[in-house]
């Protein structure tokens, strides 16, 4: 009867728990391998395309054609996204999960309150905003080695070539915010939360995947604001059940990025500094603005168990 009963037991389990690993380790190993997946792949899959409408071309031709061909990164970088970091995160989950689906499992669920707490996000996304511009420029008072800042400033002049093209909207908003949105809350949000979340409790996962979220971006100069945004995106999905109010919110994040980026340019190379910022009183009323959402999310998450 017992043996039955252990057997029993070790079925239920993920993979995970049977083979006596931590959640949280297996969690972390896949955030690596997926940023080196997605970076290689990507950089696979352009010289690829540069191959196939270019012919044989050199080393130092493809450097060329990648600095004037910005279309064909972005090309790369969302079919990447979309491999690496979306879809191969739906096979490693079942290493995780026991009984419950994958959807479950991720909380990609769509609940009768999901559009409540959509709206709710959306809104939080946007108040949240000052308060991400001064962490910015608390981040840019930390030192960091030249290179990083060169790479980062390149990065932003690319994008910038990119969204400077005619007629690109709709392209970059589905290059830039649709599909990040989509994949990088699978990610984060709905696979990497829930790991550590395992391991850690769900307060101690919702700060340090927003910790790892903001590393992932690999940008030193933005680190801060990256990482608030992770746990701001976290907390949502939380306080939701749900990281549809994530994908909906980042989506907002990344859409306003680009609509900002096409009408005023000049932005994206800005020196940080104190006088560049917003009033101080905008950042007060953003600290009240999001506790006061937050709140309400909270609310509507206790309510209901409340009222039973």
């Amino acid at each position: 009867m017992n043996d039955l009963s252990t057997s029993s037991h070790t079925q239920l389990q993920s993979w995970v728990d049977r083979n006596g690993f931590s959640h949280w380790a297996i969690a972390l190993l896949w955030i690596l391998v997926a940023l080196i997946l997605f970076q290689v792949g990507a950089g696979l899959l352009i010289i690829l395309m540069i191959f196939m409408s270019e012919g044989i071309v050199t080393q130092t031709e493809i450097l060329e054609i990648m600095v004037s061909r910005v279309d064909l990164l972005f090309i790369a970088n969302s079919i990447g996204q979309i491999l690496f970091i979306g879809l191969a995160t739906f096979i490693v989950v079942n290493l995780h999960r026991a009984e419950e689906s994958k959807l479950d499992f991720l909380r990609l669920k769509w609940f009768d309150s999901t559009l409540r707490y959509s709206i709710y996000g959306c809104i939080l996304i946007v108040v949240v905003q000052p308060i991400v511009i001064y962490l910015g420029f608390l981040n840019s008072l930390i030192p960091i080695p030249e290179w990083m800042q060169l790479a980062q400033e390149d990065q932003y002049e690319m994008i910038l070539n990119f969204l400077m093209t005619e007629g690109v909207i709709v392209y970059a908003l589905i290059a830039i915010a649709v599909i990040p949105a989509i994949c990088e809350e699978i990610l984060f949000r709905g696979y990497i939360l829930r790991a550590f979340e395992k391991s850690w409790g769900i307060i101690t996962a919702i700060f340090v995947s927003g910790l790892f979220f903001g590393l992932f971006h690999l940008q030193a100069a933005n680190f801060m604001p990256l990482a608030t945004l992770g746990v701001v995106l976290a907390a949502m999905t939380w306080l939701s059940g749900s990281i549809w109010p994530a994908i909906f919110a980042h989506f907002v994040n990344n859409a306003t990025a680009v609509i900002v980026g096409i009408n005023f340019p000049e932005l994206f190379f800005q020196d940080m500094s104190y006088e560049s910022l917003p009033p101080f009183w905008l950042l007060i009323v953003s600290i009240v603005l999001t506790c006061l959402v937050i709140y309400a999310m909270l609310k509507s998450k206790i309510e209901p168990e409340i009222q039973l």
